[in-house]
């Protein structure tokens, strides 16, 4: 969870072809879109730092899926088991981040640190919060490259965001496989 340790993972990934031709147009849409380099860096930092052994476990446990069709009008969203994790958002011509955590993980004295999430982020403006329903979940949502850059790079935040995510792989096969695309795990499983 701190991230000292490297699990080892697989060398090779499994490949579905008929996967990647399916999602091959989602994805060239993507990269025609202006917020295609910020949100590619994002995904490529969450798969490096958030997912554990991300290329054993890709598709069964965890998908990424393209310009997905779900409310919202996400650009790419990252799910396991029946729970979506993360997902990057158009704003203008930049992007916005939604991240899927433990609302106990963010919390102290009985409510929620609201000093805390605006420190990992450039401006306090930048994070907002949300409460889905469900036990102990709690959305945050974070506005700008570099916002959402400084967040992933706060090791609370980090470990919170890797502890949501192995409890949600560790509870069964990922219910989206059919949707993920391989194009843009590509990104996310660059070494």
């Amino acid at each position: 969870m701190e991230g000292r340790t490297t699990l080892h993972d697989a060398d090779e990934r499994a490949e579905s072809p008929e996967l990647r031709l399916k999602y091959a147009a989602r994805f060239e849409k993507l990269l025609r879109r202006p917020q295609a380099r910020e949100a590619l860096e994002i995904l490529r930092r969450y798969g490096r730092d958030c997912i554990p052994i991300p290329r054993q476990t890709e598709r069964h446990y965890w998908s990424v899926s393209c310009l997905p069709s779900t409310p919202g009008k996400a650009l790419v969203r990252v799910n396991a088991s029946w729970m979506e994790l993360f997902a990057l958002y158009a704003d203008g011509e930049g992007i916005r981040a939604k991240f899927l955590v433990h609302l106990s993980d963010f919390t102290g004295a009985g409510k929620v640190d609201e000093s805390f999430l605006e420190r990992c982020v450039t401006t306090p403006d930048d994070v907002g919060y949300f409460f889905p329903r469900g036990e102990d979940i709690f959305g945050i949502k974070v506005r700008g490259y570099r916002s959402i850059g400084k967040f992933l790079a706060t090791r609370r935040v980090l470990r919170a965001i890797r502890a949501f995510n192995l409890m949600h792989m560790n509870r069964g096969r990922n219910a989206y496989k059919a949707s993920h695309c391989y194009s843009l795990a590509d990104y996310m499983l660059a070494r």
